[in-house]
């Protein structure tokens, strides 16, 4: 993000001396994009973060992808992976599955209901859709506490982890980019202000509410970074002689945050209106959007469902979290459901859909987007959850 932000004690002018009560230095980490050339912040800690006391490796779940032969639409059943009360010893970082991915972008899915481990990607920025549930994001930053409908935005190697609350599973739709996540660059102002047109602004997004100081030792971090496995990843499990959580003070327009999909004004027409102004955030060679609940257009003679429409250039994932998918009746696609819609084939409303939405003054969904640049291989969940039957769906 570019705005600036600040928390706790930090000192009057970068890179100087800052000291606690008793004399001690404090330390000074710059943790920063694009080598120096891009968003930063500064981060002051009471333990060199630097310090390794052990290593070893961590055996990733699986990363592997299948292509998408032959080419076929399909409907993902994401409710389907996670059985019974399988998700009460499940965290939100080791029991990801994964869903969909290339070589910008994977798509996991987790059904948890235990505190994960201390956790950082290395190979980019996530963004993780609650789906449902409540939990407290704890980061070196300072706490987040997210809620069903909040995005999470987590800058590559930040230190964090998910502690679940409530009686219910967490639901979490991890987006995780080999590249950094920010809103689209047509919505800000060449400093980086939220401008008019934009659907969301500052004022939506909510920031770490302040330093958290954990005092422990030897304690274990697990690290997703580059290497030669599936997907060019591999883990590590770093054991640190103090705890990550020991910042007194940061500043920067570098930090987690979180936005409630509720807080997006939806943009809407006379016509139907195409998928771009729908978008919500943005990474390389792919984007984000959000279909929420909106007016749908008033021209007297408008078809409110999306006309049928080939993906040139990107394949089409759409996880659809609530409400009723008008374009998708017949389909057998509900909450839960992804549907993948890739390049190569013309898609569009269900046999009927058109008729069924002529007169409709609103649309009751909501539903998260990715469009990739790039073919998407199944992982393994996708594979397990494909319903084998979607693909057929227009033809009846």
């Amino acid at each position: 993000m570019a705005h600036y932000q600040r928390a706790g004690h930090i000192p009057a002018k970068r890179h100087t001396q800052h000291r606690d009560p008793d004399g001690r230095l404090y330390y000074e980490e710059l943790m920063g994009e694009e080598g120096f050339s891009s968003d930063s912040s500064l981060l002051y800690h009471r333990h060199v973060p630097s310090a390794v006391s052990a290593a070893r490796v961590w055996q990733l779940p699986d990363q592997a992808v299948t292509a998408n032969q032959p080419l076929l639409p399909r409907h993902l059943k994401l409710h389907e992976l996670f059985a019974g009360e399988e998700w009460k010893s499940c965290d939100a970082v080791r029991d990801r599955r994964l869903v969909l991915g290339n070589a910008d972008v994977r798509i996991s899915y987790v059904v948890a209901g235990t505190t994960s481990p201390l956790y950082r990607n290395a190979t980019g920025d996530e963004c993780v859709f609650v789906e449902a549930g409540t939990a407290t994001l704890e980061t070196v930053f300072g706490d987040l506490p997210v809620k069903s409908g909040d995005y999470a935005i987590i800058p590559r190697a930040t230190t964090h982890r998910w502690v679940p609350s409530g009686d219910g599973p967490l639901r979490l739709y991890a987006i995780e980019a080999n590249s950094h996540i920010a809103p689209p660059k047509r919505y800000l102002s060449r400093y980086g202000q939220f401008l008019e047109h934009a659907p969301y602004c500052e004022r939506d997004l909510r920031t770490p509410d302040g330093p958290r100081i954990v005092e422990d030792r030897n304690v274990e971090v697990f690290i997703k970074h580059r290497g030669d496995g599936p997907a060019g990843l591999a883990g590590s499990v770093h054991v640190l002689p103090h705890h990550p959580f020991d910042v007194i003070g940061w500043d920067g327009c570098l930090y987690p945050y979180t936005f409630d999909v509720a807080d997006f004004e939806p943009i809407t027409g006379r016509v139907h209106q195409p998928p771009p102004v729908h978008q919500v955030f943005e990474g390389a060679n792919f984007v984000i959007c959000n279909f929420v609940p909106r007016k749908v257009d008033y021209h007297p003679l408008a078809v409110p469902v999306p006309y049928y429409h080939s993906n040139v250039d990107s394949d089409e994932v759409m996880f659809y979290v609530g409400g009723d998918y008008e374009a998708r009746k017949g389909s057998g696609i509900n909450a839960g459901s992804v549907s993948l819609h890739p390049g190569g084939h013309s898609h569009g409303p269900q046999p009927g859909a058109i008729e069924g939405s002529l007169g409709a003054e609103r649309f009751d969904e909501l539903a998260v987007m990715v469009d990739t640049f790039r073919p998407l291989g199944l992982g393994e969940a996708g594979r397990l959850c494909d319903d084998g039957v979607y693909a057929w769906t227009w033809a009846r």
